[in-house]
């Protein structure tokens, strides 16, 4: 049982002050993206807002689900059909609310994605890259090198889920740079910081060649599993500020 409830302006107002919400510029609307119950004291958090997830949090009673990717992306079809009046009609139908935070999350210094996996890795030395715009990408050195197969099994391990290893599987690795999700992009970005390997959660066809040729390892790790952390610490936040009972639900999505 939670010890007490807050508002739902109160709880959209702190987070988007928590996230810095309007300091980016994002691919869908973050915070309050379907309303609910004006009171809130249980929170489900997840990584995507998929029905499995939903009709998970309506079975708990939630007066609010929490996640990364939430609803309205951009250039997505506008209208409330098919899957997407599904979802929306079992939030509506449970009085549930749906906060979304995307870019806001990944780059939070304290409980972003970014800053969750350094601390699942135990690396040092942690710093955001400046000159990549709303710290999306980060760098930090290992606690003490591996090979690139024990940096893969340490991230089995630690994101339960095996990651797809591009470079020499003997070689050792010291430093690394790494930004969640689907930014398989940097790369280059990364092989110009000098680092030994890039970590993120997709892989493209050219990734393989920007890899090999700038002589970077590169991991990627999973799309959910690389963001699966920082919306549970969110999580763990709200509860501890506010005395909510939160509930992480994992949906488990090999991608």
């Amino acid at each position: 049982m939670s010890l007490t409830s807050v508002s739902r302006e109160q709880l959209s107002n702190y987070l988007n002050d928590f996230l810095s919400v309007s300091q980016f510029k994002d691919y869908a609307p973050n915070g309050l993206q379907v309303q609910g119950t004006d009171t809130i004291s249980t929170i489900v958090t997840g990584v995507t807002a998929c029905q499995a997830l939903i009709d998970q949090a309506a079975a708990v009673n939630a007066d609010a689900i929490l996640v990364h990717h939430g609803f309205f992306w951009k250039n997505e079809p506008e209208v409330l059909t098919g899957m997407k009046y599904k979802r929306i009609k079992t939030l509506m139908s449970h009085d549930m609310n749906l906060f979304g935070y995307h870019l806001p999350l990944d780059a939070h210094e304290t409980i972003g994605n970014n800053a969750e996996l350094a601390k699942k890795l135990g690396l040092v030395d942690v710093e955001v890259c400046a000159d990549i715009p709303q710290n999306l990408l980060w760098k930090g050195k290992l606690a003490t090198p591996l090979s690139s197969l024990q940096l893969s099994e340490l991230l089995n391990q630690k994101l339960y889920r095996q990651p797809l290893h591009i470079g020499d599987d003997e070689q050792l690795i010291s430093s690394l740079a790494w930004c969640t999700g689907g930014a398989q992009d940097y790369i280059d970005h990364a092989a110009a910081l000098g680092v030994d390997a890039f970590i993120s959660g997709e892989v493209s066809e050219h990734t393989y060649h920007c890899a090999m040729e700038q002589g970077i390892h590169y991991f990627a790790a999973g799309h959910h599993a690389t963001e699966q952390f920082g919306i549970q610490a969110l999580g763990e936040h709200l509860a501890e500020k506010f005395g909510l009972t939160h509930q992480f639900i994992d949906i488990v999505n090999p991608v």
